[in-house]
């Protein structure tokens, strides 16, 4: 574990040797070194400005979209948590979140104020921090079709701003490397458009999420991208993995893992797996879709930390 004695006193929490299981949807994974959760952007501008350059920083948001490994991860996980950091404001046609706010929220507070466009984020589950790193969507619409602009900090501290141009947005990736800022705030652009037309289709949204997703399981959401003229789930469906139990090898297995049998993209912890046996299915399934077809399926759901 890196060593943490010189670090300055801050305004918000400082965890050392945390479990990270609790934070995310998959319930599994080892302990942070040090776990942040910061007051404000300044307590987590002085924060940084302070740290070793050498100690790594990795952000987590609401764990949606998450593997941690059960080696835990190394250096300090950065979480911004709490309504500080979900502040949503409404301006003309345009809304500025905080990246700790969920994405729902944003579509919610969209539809409030009468701006269309941005009923899409009703069906991320994640927050806005992450839809601006990997550049999060569903149901034909992108956050690169509604983003105005962001700013963080960087590793140091430093305030930068980002314009949309500046994230070199393609599917699902963004060129700013992950973890090198920390985002703390979005500025998006929707239309005009009446609030009880936009909350219709955030309703619908929601009710198709609710309907074909195991949004009340243990899940990290779509664990695989779609592949060019391709859809995962039915890649992974005819392959044989659908509701299939996957077991990690002794002694990193636990009770084991398996795609749902309401969509075969979304991998759900049925009980008492391990990070092992989540991402040994991911892993195993994507050797043997490549041995059967030829198609690679690339990983959308992130993975961190150290090997358990």
């Amino acid at each position: 574990m890196a060593s943490f004695d010189n670090l300055p006193a801050v305004r918000g929490k400082l965890l050392l040797n945390e479990p990270l299981g609790p934070y995310t949807w998959f319930r599994v994974g080892g302990a942070a070194d040090a776990l942040f959760i910061p007051a404000d952007a300044e307590d987590l501008a002085d924060f940084l400005k302070v740290l070793d350059p050498a100690v790594p920083v990795t952000v987590l948001g609401v764990g949606s979209n998450v593997i941690v490994r059960d080696g835990g991860v190394e250096g300090v996980v950065i979480r911004l948590a709490g309504r500080t950091w979900a502040q949503v404001t409404a301006e003309g046609d345009t809304i500025t979140a905080g990246a700790g706010a969920l994405d729902s929220m944003v579509a919610k507070a969209s539809a409030k104020a009468g701006i269309g466009g941005l009923e899409f984020y009703a069906g991320i589950p994640g927050t806005v921090g992450g839809a601006l790193t990997m550049n999060a969507g569903c149901y034909g619409a992108e956050t690169k079709d509604i983003l105005i602009s962001a700013w963080g900090l960087t590793r140091t501290g430093e305030r930068v701003d980002y314009a949309l141009a500046d994230f070199g947005y393609t599917y699902r990736h963004s060129v700013v490397p992950e973890n090198e800022i920390i985002w703390i705030e979005a500025t998006y652009r929707g239309a005009p458009a009446d609030p009880l037309e936009v909350q219709a289709k955030i309703d619908e949204i929601t009710s198709r999420r609710e309907q074909t997703q195991p949004i009340r399981e243990k899940t990290g959401g779509s664990t695989f991208k779609n592949p060019p003229g391709h859809s995962s789930w039915k890649l992974v469906d005819d392959a044989g993995w659908r509701g299939k139990l996957y077991q990690a090898p002794a002694p990193h297995g636990g009770g084991g893992a398996r795609f749902s049998e309401l969509h075969s993209n979304f991998m759900i912890n049925p009980g008492e797996a391990t990070a092992a046996d989540i991402e040994g299915l991911g892993d195993t399934v994507r050797a043997d879709v490549l041995a059967k077809t030829g198609v690679q399926l690339d990983w959308e759901i992130k993975r961190i930390g150290r090997p358990g």
